[in-house]
């Protein structure tokens, strides 16, 4: 079923949590937050959606990276049964893709249902203090030709570093639904 994002709640309040990735290693929402912000995004393996998108994001990403901002990424399907989306296979596939960021398991989804993430992918941009300031779109290339994209989310998560405060102006991603339990 495909979904829109809602409008960015500006100013909500970063939710903690501890999740691990494929090979156990657990990581920290508080330990996440830097200084120049933070991107959680919700995504998965076997959505078109983000098949779509997984190789643009990871450049993103990297250059948001190198920008001192960071990143996250987290599955939250109910992978038992969606096996596309197991543990093993979220290994592969940002092997394939050449993710920079931890991709983490969202194992009984209560970080996707305390975000209120409703598709992949779904982005979360929040600033050094942990409010939302993004709830858009990768780019505006959909599912087209990506040669000629306004990177929506790069410039976004930018803004925020610098100023604190996302663009007023933003347009949902969509995808397909998480699939929960």
């Amino acid at each position: 079923m495909l979904l829109d994002t809602p409008i960015c709640d500006f100013g909500w309040t970063a939710t903690e949590f501890t999740l691990k990735d494929p090979d156990g290693n657990s990581f920290t929402l508080s330990e996440q937050l830097g200084e120049k912000g933070l991107l959680i995004a919700f995504i998965c393996n076997h959505c078109p959606y983000v098949q779509a998108i997984a190789d643009r994001f990871a450049k993103d990403t990297t250059d948001l990276m190198d920008d001192g901002i960071n990143i996250l990424a987290v599955m939250s399907n109910d992978y038992h049964n969606v096996q596309a989306d197991s543990p093993a296979n979220m290994k592969r596939f940002a092997e394939r893709h050449g993710f920079p960021f931890p991709y983490l398991i969202d194992e009984d989804q209560s970080v996707g249902k305390a975000y209120g993430a409703v598709c992949t992918p779904d982005f979360f941009g929040f600033n050094k203090d942990g409010e939302l300031q993004y709830r858009g779109r990768l780019d505006d290339a959909k599912m087209g030709d990506p040669a000629n994209r306004t990177r929506e989310l790069v410039n976004a998560m930018r803004q925020i570093a610098e100023t604190c405060e996302g663009p007023r102006q933003q347009t949902p991603s969509m995808g397909c639904s998480i699939k929960w339990r």
